[in-house]
């Protein structure tokens, strides 16, 4: 008999920053670490005599808290790779939302119809990842395997094993990050002893259970959109959140220079018309996020200058897609870190860079009041 325990990576930055990472390869987020820990605890008293994980980073490294305690090599699998998102890669989920509802509905119904340019059907990840569980099987009897692979393609996994049809697939419900479903093989049988069992995350911790719980109160997370603002014709908006951004830190106007704001944003935009964009809820304009891409490019450093919510949206889970899309967006260019400023008494604004990954550096240069330097790894 081989026993096979199928695990879902952990939390990576396509959960937190509410994007579609299917082959994206996404880094695991500070949260995601902890969920690794308590992993990692949890594979203690667990035999395992080898490790697999698909050929994205995510699975690769939460595959570390079974490999690392034992001296194992992680082995690389495609066929365990995340469903193929096509055309539809890296865009936001509000995005899909807003411009694609036909498409967004076909996803989250696992429809037969499902099949984006570039991308994968349902039935295809379920025949691949099976495969290549098997294949796995195959080449270990009488042992145990650590297997770590993607929600969609455990639930496609899961579907597959009990012959249903595509359709039925959210019947089964979502994996946890690092939800564990354990299987036994004998020869061609297979047996399912559990299934998405995340008893081992603290729940302050849990991804999915904290997206459920927010629901529950009747406030769920809201996924945001981007799109360029005309400096031309919409410059009023950029010019109010700035504005509002300053009385809010400083608690006065005194030193608000708002044509200096305008004029450099002005400047960044004229370069790159992604340096100023609109953060949107559907059709309604509900922040601002100014970028500055010509600048510190040789450190390979990506420099945001504003990252701006109305206050009836904040707190409520769209901060950290602002920081997702720079995330994105500078990687693309080939920085390697994420820069910004915060007032050292906004303790606000302080908490939240620090929960994802932002450390201070110094005081910064030039500011027009004292600020501090935060940067981030991307």
């Amino acid at each position: 008999m081989t026993r096979i325990y199928i695990v879902r990576h952990a939390e990576a930055e396509g959960n937190l920053y509410r994007r579609i990472h299917g082959w994206y390869d996404s880094q695991i987020t500070e949260n995601g670490k902890r969920q690794i820990a308590a992993l990692e605890h949890r594979f203690q008293s667990i035999p395992v005599d080898a490790v697999y994980a698909s050929d994205l980073r995510r699975t690769q490294i939460t595959a570390r808290a079974a490999a690392r305690p034992r001296g194992l090599e992680v082995h690389i699998e495609p066929g365990l790779r995340e469903i193929g998102m096509g055309v539809y890669e890296d865009r936001t989920f509000g995005d899909l939302h807003f411009h694609f509802p036909e498409e967004q509905k076909r996803f989250v119904t696992c429809s037969p119809d499902w099949a984006p340019e570039g991308g994968e059907t349902f039935t295809q990840v379920g025949t691949r990842v099976t495969d290549a569980v098997f294949r796995i099987a195959r080449a270990h009897p009488d042992q145990t395997v650590a297997v770590f692979t993607h929600g969609t393609a455990i639930r496609c996994l899961q579907s597959a094993l009990r012959n249903k049809h595509p359709s039925q697939t959210p019947e089964l419900g979502h994996c946890e990050n690092t939800g564990v479903t354990c299987l036994e093989f004998e020869g061609d049988q297979v047996r399912i002893l559990f299934e998405n069992d995340a008893s081992h995350l603290p729940e302050e911790i849990a991804t999915v259970a904290r997206q459920r719980r927010a629901m529950e109160r009747g406030a769920p997370l809201l996924a945001a959109w981007f799109r360029p603002l005309d400096m031309d014709r919409e410059a009023q908006i950029y010019y109010e959140a700035r504005k509002d951004a300053w009385q809010d830190i400083h608690g006065s106007m005194a030193d608000f220079d708002g044509p200096g704001f305008l004029a450099e944003a002005r400047e960044q935009w004229l370069i790159d018309r992604r340096a100023v964009e609109c953060v949107m809820a559907g059709d309604r304009v509900i922040g601002v996020l100014q970028l500055a891409t010509d600048r510190f490019a040789a450190e390979k450093v990506g420099y945001v200058p504003l990252v701006y919510l109305q206050p009836e949206y904040r707190r409520r889970g769209i901060g950290v897609q602002l920081i997702g899309q720079a995330v994105c967006t500078y990687r693309a260019l080939g920085r390697e870190r994420l820069r910004l400023r915060c007032a050292p008494d906004n303790l606000l604004a302080q908490r939240f860079y620090k929960r994802y990954g932002f450390v201070r550096t110094g005081p910064a240069p030039g500011a027009r009041v004292p600020l501090d330097l935060l940067e981030k790894s991307i």
